[in-house]
């Protein structure tokens, strides 16, 4: 990796999303890019500002820390009265969310132990909420609270709130509602591979009803519909296991013909990088419980700083290379730089000018993982 780049784009007045500087722009169209590089992007200004000018589904992986509610001491965080604001205003940022999140991507929402229920039922109304990570904090006001004192138990953890849009990782839940979803997005997502085994069904002259009879003769099972018709159907659609594909492909050319040709580990693989990314192994974090160290004092710190190592790890599981990752409370840039670090592109909103800039030194002077700042 090359020093930091020269010529960086620092915008005095709010240009929309890729404009260059001088162009004449339509005054209510604008963002505020900070900092404009090959593969990262800070904007200095409200997040839903930001956020409303973001394209749909540009987004691979939303990680992101807004603030808690009246737990810090600091005017962005007690710019609500009642839990009721708060939760009106972080659903408006939720409603964005939603849209700019591509279909199969991730988010991850951290909320504080008073506020994490509430924050969790708001967001399950836009996503399906996955898991409700619980980081625990060796160090904390935990730790010097005078026990005898309390009048409750103390919560010395954090929650991260892990969620995907409806259906995005093949799954159905039955709930009112949520099949459609699932459905409706599903097909988006996987309509390439759907679309090929539905149009080599076609060309071999078979209907949905004569593959289901044949599989039920097959299986031996009592009903005619099973899993075949999930083969070729939007409602809840299916791949096809490997040995349930070659009884397909010898099916259909029974009686010649040249029908789904393509291998089946060609489809499994398509089938992977179209679904939802998630990749973790026994040597990280793999359950919903994290234990990654606080952050401590150094001069620079951000008040709600996140570790390094914990938001890596959110990188490196949910999102592949190339990817796109949001964070539009990023404080010090702590995501973005686990973002560059890791090969993916970074997005990031700040309203507080002097952590931009601390967001930028620190991506800036970002190498990804083996490379150097030359």
């Amino acid at each position: 990796m090359q020093a930091p780049i020269d010529g960086l784009l620092f915008y005095s007045e709010r240009l929309p999303w890729g404009t260059s500087v001088g162009t004449a722009v339509r005054e209510d169209l604008y963002l505020t890019p900070f900092t404009d590089a090959d593969n990262w992007t800070l904007y200095h200004g409200d997040c839903l500002d930001a956020l409303a000018e973001l394209p749909d589904s540009s987004v691979n992986l939303i990680a992101t820390d807004p603030p808690y509610f009246r737990i810090k001491n600091l005017p962005w965080d007690r710019q609500w009265d009642k839990p009721t604001e708060y939760l009106a205003w972080l659903d408006r940022v939720a409603a964005e969310w939603q849209r700019v999140l591509a279909p199969n991507g991730s988010l991850y929402c951290f909320a504080s132990p008073r506020m994490a229920a509430r924050v969790e039922c708001l967001l399950g109304e836009r996503f399906c909420v996955l898991n409700r990570i619980r980081w625990m904090k060796e160090a904390g006001w935990h730790n010097k609270t005078k026990k005898d004192a309390l009048r409750s138990f103390l919560s010395p953890w954090e929650e991260c709130i892990f969620a995907e849009h409806p259906g995005a990782d093949n799954m159905a839940k039955g709930e009112a509602g949520y099949a459609t979803k699932c459905d409706e997005l599903r097909g988006f997502i996987f309509e390439p591979l759907r679309a090929y085994l539905d149009g080599e069904k076609e060309r071999a002259g078979f209907t949905t009803r004569r593959v289901a009879e044949a599989f039920q003769q097959r299986t031996g099972s009592r009903t005619v519909t099973g899993m075949a018709g999930h083969w070729f159907l939007l409602v809840q659609w299916t791949l096809p296991t490997a040995d349930n594909y070659a009884w397909l492909r010898d099916l259909f050319n029974r009686n010649g013909g040249e029908y789904l040709r393509r291998e089946y580990e060609d489809l499994r693989r398509e089938y992977e990088d179209l679904r939802r990314p998630f990749a973790v192994t026994a040597d990280v974090p793999y359950t919903d419980v994290w234990d990654f160290p606080t952050v401590r004092p150094y001069p620079g710190k951000h008040p709600c700083e996140k570790p390094l190592e914990m938001m890596e790890h959110i990188v490196r599981a949910s999102s592949r290379e190339g990817d796109t990752v949001l964070d539009c409370f990023m404080g010090s840039g702590v995501t973005g730089e686990a973002a560059i670090r890791n090969g993916r592109k970074f997005v990031g909103v700040e309203m507080a000018e002097e952590w931009c800039k601390a967001a930028e030194e620190r991506i800036m002077w970002t190498p990804p993982i083996g490379e150097s700042v030359v």
